[in-house]
């Protein structure tokens, strides 16, 4: 299964004795040791394989095409196997990298520490990988101004000459960041360009031109290099959102958008060691018909020949049996992945929109709240109360919404005007308080959308519970 997968310009600096140099260190200084393969006497240049049965290097080289590409596997205890595969087109001025893991079901969750390989930062230390266009391959964020307007308008006119996807970071009507966009770009390095309003007053056109509206304050848009794969944005709601919540919504949607993209045969491994298994073939077929044409000149000469082909034949028969058998059993591997995923129990039964919890487990317990009030006016012995009972059952119900309506009732019973505990309580609760004249303006968790104007001095008796019903309703 593909865990990572991308694809990038190289410039003319990087040559194929320093990227067997890159390669060597990137193996030797790697931080887990446990992933050094131990290349013993290797010079550096032969195409082979090094190392041992479960942490190996190999290399290859596909000298038609001018291509390079290395492998470095591992096999853990349980036999779950890692291989990280690099391959460059010196022709094209271009190197993939991709990661795979033999299927596993905690392979369908993308760990939350995930970041894009360490390669890619020596890549980009050592000035070897090319501008996208008019963007640089960088592991910090890019700062933008209304002097990048060529960048905007390429963005907003959905243009395709960026290879990589762009991910456009607008600042929060406070001015700042809704994420944190050095930690974002150094988890995407290598994988998308990450693009930073400088500021709201210094980035005025570009707003403008991304039709950019307060809704957008904070927003968070990745525009991808095609127009198969629709844009993505991802709204700023408050102060209280959770900042890592949503980095990680942004880094799985890149990272997801690359697994899925086809690439050339030629720049995977399986595709390299194929053509060379078959460029192999065909130099055997050709030097076989040779012979054959020989033979009547020399048979008993032709005889020794014939053996010495019959056996590579064989050999390299068997290896394309090998990899039809391989193939055949990944696609088998993608079934069984596919029927699991229409089985399997831990699915959720609806999926979170875009609203964000204003306190931990907000939207949980007020779905399950709602539950629990359809529950108490269904019949009993029902399939609909069955499973509103085993939902119900199946997770905590805390009944925290519920506790809060209780606190503003009892924080407005027998109401004449907000003193100062009352006041507190209420900010306790996620309320901001203003003074509008006669009146007071509670707003929950600054959401415009969540408002109450309350009386200063009412003199109706009921003014307590009614702004209790007012609030409990609007904002609970």
């Amino acid at each position: 299964m593909i865990l990572f997968s991308t694809l990038l310009n190289i410039n003319e600096s990087l040559t194929k004795e320093l990227f067997l140099n890159l390669v060597v260190e990137w193996n030797n200084t790697s931080k887990y040791e446990e992933n050094i393969v131990k290349l013993g006497n290797w010079d550096g240049i032969s195409a082979g394989k090094y190392g041992c049965n479960n942490l190996s290097l190999e290399v290859v080289e596909y000298p038609e095409e001018n291509i390079l590409a290395f492998r470095h596997e591992k096999v853990t205890e349980d036999s779950v196997i890692w291989d990280t595969d690099y391959v460059v087109n010196f022709n094209e001025k271009r190197i993939s990298i991709r990661l795979e893991r033999t299927y596993r079901e905690d392979a369908l969750v993308m760990h939350g520490a995930f970041s894009t390989p360490h390669f890619i930062t020596l890549l980009i230390e050592r000035g070897y990988l090319a501008t996208d266009e008019d963007l640089p391959v960088l592991r910090t964020p890019i700062m933008v101004t209304d002097q990048d307007i060529d960048v905007i308008m390429k963005l907003k006119d959905k243009n395709d000459s960026y290879m990589l996807p762009v991910v456009y970071i607008a600042k929060t009507k406070m001015n700042q960041d809704p994420l944190n966009t050095s930690w974002l770009a150094s988890r995407l390095k290598g994988a998308a360009h990450i693009l930073v309003e400088a500021s709201k007053e210094s980035c005025r056109e570009c707003i403008d031109i991304l039709g950019g509206t307060r809704e957008d304050f904070g927003a968070v848009k990745i525009y991808y290099p095609t127009e198969n794969v629709p844009r993505k944005r991802f709204l700023y709601r408050s102060l209280g959102g959770n900042r890592e919540i949503r980095l990680e919504k942004v880094v799985k949607e890149v990272i997801q958008y690359w697994t899925i993209r086809r690439m050339d045969l030629l720049y995977t491994w399986q595709g390299v060691t194929n053509a060379i298994l078959n460029q192999n073939l065909n130099n055997q077929i050709q030097q076989r018909q040779e012979a054959e044409i020989a033979r009547k000149n020399i048979e008993e000469e032709m005889n020794q020949v014939y053996e010495t082909f019959d056996e590579d034949l064989n050999s390299l028969q068997q290896k394309l049996d090998e990899l039809v058998k391989a193939n055949e059993a990944l696609m088998i591997e993608n079934s069984v992945l596919r029927a699991k995923l229409n089985t399997v129990d831990a699915m959720p039964i609806v999926y979170q929109g875009e609203e964000e919890d204003f306190y931990p487990n907000e939207i949980k317990d007020m779905i399950l709240g709602v539950l629990d009030d359809a529950l108490s006016t269904t019949e009993n012995s029902t399939r609909k109360a069955d499973i509103l009972t085993d939902i119900l059952h199946c997770n905590e119900y805390l009944h925290l919404n519920e506790e809060r309506k209780q606190r503003v009732k009892a924080i407005f019973k027998g109401y004449k005007t907000l003193t100062g505990a009352m006041k507190q309580e209420l900010n306790d609760l996620g309320m901001t308080i203003t003074d509008d004249g006669k009146h007071y303006k509670l707003t929950y968790h600054d959401d415009p959308r969540y408002m109450v104007t309350i009386g200063k001095t009412p003199s109706d008796n009921r003014a307590g519970s009614n702004n209790a019903a007012m609030i409990n309703k609007i904002m609970l």
